[in-house]
């Protein structure tokens, strides 16, 4: 299923949440916070200006980003979870 955002509008896939600490203890599922960085799968059209003209996006399909605690929207699209978010949710990308 593809999912296509509306107007400023970004969708991102959470990344994995780590398994393991730096010291090698195994973290259970309990224990695990959720990750703030995630990966951009779709982008809407930009927020529209007073113009009429669409706003470009500062990220792009694939980017490796780092958002807000609070950020988006949770949705579950099939058997995967998404966030849509705007791009002021959006705090770096990772190179």
């Amino acid at each position: 299923m593809n999912v296509v955002p509306l107007n400023d509008k970004i969708v991102v896939k959470r990344l994995e949440a780590e398994s393991t600490t730096a010291g090698g203890i195994v973290l259970p599922d309990s224990a695990k916070e959720k990750p703030k960085q995630g990966r951009v799968v779709s982008l809407g059209d930009g927020k529209l200006l007073e113009n009429g003209k669409r706003a470009p996006f500062q990220v792009k399909e694939g980017d490796r980003v780092l958002f807000t605690s609070y950020a988006g929207t949770e949705v579950k699209i099939g058997a995967e979870e998404y966030l849509i978010m705007t791009e002021d949710d959006i705090l770096a990308i990772v190179d």
